[in-house]
C-alpha cells in the first residue's frame, strides 16, 4: 500500500498514479477533509495540508494504528466531493459511513484528550456571545 496521501486516495478513486489531470482538484478536496478532521481534533493541532504526492499518511496520523480509518474517511469525503455516485441510495450509504467514522474517530480522540463539557471557563480567554 502506498503511503502517499494523494496516490492512495487516487487509487481508491480508481485513478492511476500517472494520471495527473485531476490532481489539483483532488488535493483541494483532501485539504478540505483535513480541515474537517482538525475541527474534530484529529491530526496536528496547527492543521495539515498537502500540495503534491510527497505528503505521507504518517505525517498526518503518525504511526497510531487507532486512526487507520482516517484513510477511509478521507476517501469517502473526497469521493462525495469529487465524483459522487449517481444514485441517492449510494450517496446515503456513504454519508452514513462518514457519520459512523466521524463518531468512532471522535470517541478514539476523546479517549486521549477528553475535555469535560462542564469545565469552568478560562478567565484568560475572550468568549464571543451572541446577543
Amino acid at each position: 500500500m502506498t503511503e502517499s496521501i494523494l496516490e492512495s486516495t487516487k487509487k481508491a478513486l480508481g485513478l492511476a498514479e500517472d494520471y495527473t489531470v485531476f490532481d489539483q482538484d483532488i488535493i483541494m478536496h483532501i485539504n478540505s477533509v483535513f480541515s474537517t478532521l482538525q475541527q474534530l481534533g484529529i491530526g496536528p493541532l496547527s492543521g495539515f495540508a498537502i500540495t503534491d504526492n510527497t505528503s505521507i499518511w504518517s505525517q498526518f496520523i503518525a504511526d497510531d494504528n487507532r486512526y487507520n480509518s482516517v484513510r477511509t474517511y478521507v476517501y469517502l469525503r473526497v469521493r462525495l466531493l469529487f465524483d459522487p455516485p449517481t444514485t441517492s441510495y449510494l450517496i446515503n450509504a456513504m454519508q452514513e459511513q462518514i457519520k459512523e467514522l466521524e463518531w468512532r474517530l471522535s470517541v478514539t480522540r476523546e479517549g486521549d484528550a477528553w475535555v469535560s463539557p462542564d469545565a469552568l471557563p478560562d478567565p484568560n480567554l475572550t468568549y464571543l456571545v451572541a446577543e
